[in-house]
């Protein structure tokens, strides 16, 4: 029983699912943003209304979704009270600098062009109209950048300095917090990965309308837009994914050997795409592997060393004291390959999407003519939208549980950061509560967004290729 509450445990599993359950919201609030000012962005230049349409359609799905992500970010800040005292103690100094400016500037200024793009409709230039929403998707990306340096802290801590009278870290310097090289790796990588959720989900509502045979023009254009964001945002993912792989190595060595399961320092390290065997490595009963790969992403070069665990695990005990430094193992390598699995397939049916949906292939494939056929690839594409979203969960999974032992890496160990004088039953009526009132909100916005998506672009004028002028459109959500 006193298992089962453990105050620790308990708050453990409160944080992460706070954290994975918030974090749903936030890809599809930047990505979205983005969306709909590059979709306002065409229609202000062509003045072809259906790029309005789509401009209003995704900018309702955007606003129902921040609207929740307000709301579940202000309880996950809450828990740092609740649940980690002595983490915010500790290091709240530094911590707390850039969550607070992430507060003050970056979500007041999103919140303010938010209010002025809803309600500025036929009544502020559309220029400055235009502005608005990308001001909103500039603060949306300085949000994530603030709440990314914080986290950036937890796994490579620099910028402070210990007061050992206090036993607390101090902040010396925001820039060097600011300027982490984990963020600098995170923050775009974060970003493009947001933008193939967004994109998925622009693709999921337009196959559910063309397979219907409604809103043809607009969501062709709305799909084939999509299609293309989600292959370029995953050329982005790719591209500062090897970056953070890198501050990860120089951060976090053991990280990158337990994604890999790795026991022993190796040279021209192979990478395996999946393997059978014991957690400790000390079996292995099949494996498909990549040759050079695992050196190349940890050190750019094919002959490069990659440090095992064994070797860090006797390095941190010199370093730290007696231990168990090694993250879970499992966990470590399944999330890291699900994380690259489910983007890569993601971007190979919006390449294959592109291929079946050429005009050229539309009017004359005998296969794309088989309705049947056709049918089948709308509902496929239709549950393309949550691929990125899982990749992104489990490579939070994959970076927070790597990090573990602590929960600042080399500074302070995730079991001494708990609150001591919460019993582990209210961590656990706060938990089941949390649960609750999350599974009942989750419903409900779920249901607005499809509700939403359902009834598509708002009836602004009967024919998709007319060129209206926006003081000529009565437009009210």
């Amino acid at each position: 029983m006193e298992e089962l509450f453990d105050p620790l445990t308990l708050a453990r599993w409160q944080f992460g699912l706070t954290t994975l359950y918030h974090f749903i919201f936030v890809p599809l609030t930047i990505g979205m943003a983005l969306m709909a000012a590059i979709m306002q962005t065409a229609w202000y230049r062509t003045n072809n209304v259906k790029y309005l349409k789509l401009t209003r359609l995704f900018g309702k799905i955007f606003l129902i979704n921040f609207a929740m992500g307000v709301v579940t970010g202000i309880v996950q800040e809450f828990q740092f009270g609740m649940n980690w005292s002595e983490y915010s103690r500790f290091v709240g100094d530094v911590f707390g600098a850039p969550l607070a400016i992430e507060g003050l500037a970056a979500f007041f200024l999103e919140a303010t062009f938010i209010g002025l793009w809803i309600f500025g409709w036929n009544k502020l230039p559309r220029l400055a109209h235009l502005a608005c929403i990308w001001m909103v998707t500039i603060a949306s990306m300085l949000s994530a950048y603030f709440i990314l340096a914080a986290n950036a802290f937890m796994q490579n801590p620099v910028g402070f300095q210990m007061n050992a009278e206090r036993g607390r870290a101090e902040l010396t310097s925001l820039w060097e917090v600011l300027s982490n090289p984990v963020v600098l790796a995170a923050f775009p990588h974060t970003i493009f990965a947001a933008i193939m959720f967004a994109a998925t989900v622009m693709i999921a509502v337009a196959a559910w309308h063309l397979r219907r045979n409604q809103h043809v023009e607009t969501m062709r254009t709305g799909l084939k837009a999509g299609l293309w964001t989600n292959l370029a945002a995953f050329a982005g993912v790719g591209l500062s994914g090897d970056q953070l792989s890198l501050a990860m190595v120089n951060a976090q060595p053991m990280k990158m050997a337990a994604a890999e399961g790795l026991y022993e320092t190796t040279n021209a390290a192979s990478f395996s795409i999946f393997t059978l065997g014991t957690p400790d490595g000390a079996s292995e009963l099949f494996s498909i592997r990549i040759p050079y790969l695992l050196s190349l992403l940890s050190t750019h070069t094919l002959d490069g060393e990659v440090e095992g665990i064994n070797d860090l695990q006797a390095q941190y005990v010199e370093q730290f004291g007696a231990g168990d430094y090694t993250p879970i193992i499992w966990i470590t390598y399944w999330s890291f390959r699900w994380m690259m699995g489910l983007g890569i397939f993601s971007a190979l049916l919006s390449a294959l999407a592109l291929w079946f949906t050429r005009r050229k292939a539309l009017e004359s494939s005998r296969l794309m003519q088989n309705s049947r056929t056709r049918d089948i690839m709308w509902r496929v594409l239709i549950w393309t939208a949550p691929l990125p979203l899982l990749a992104s969960l489990v490579g939070w999974v994959f970076t927070e549980m790597g990090r573990q032992p602590w929960i600042v890496f080399g500074l302070m160990k995730t079991e001494v950061a708990v609150s001591p004088n919460v019993a582990g039953w209210q961590v656990a009526v706060s938990l089941a509560a949390f649960t609750l009132i999350y599974g009942i909100l989750a419903v409900v916005e779920f249901k607005l967004i499809v509700k939403a998506a359902r009834e598509g672009p708002p009836k602004i004028s009967q024919n998709d290729d007319d060129s209206v002028d926006s003081d000529d459109l009565a437009i009210v959500y």
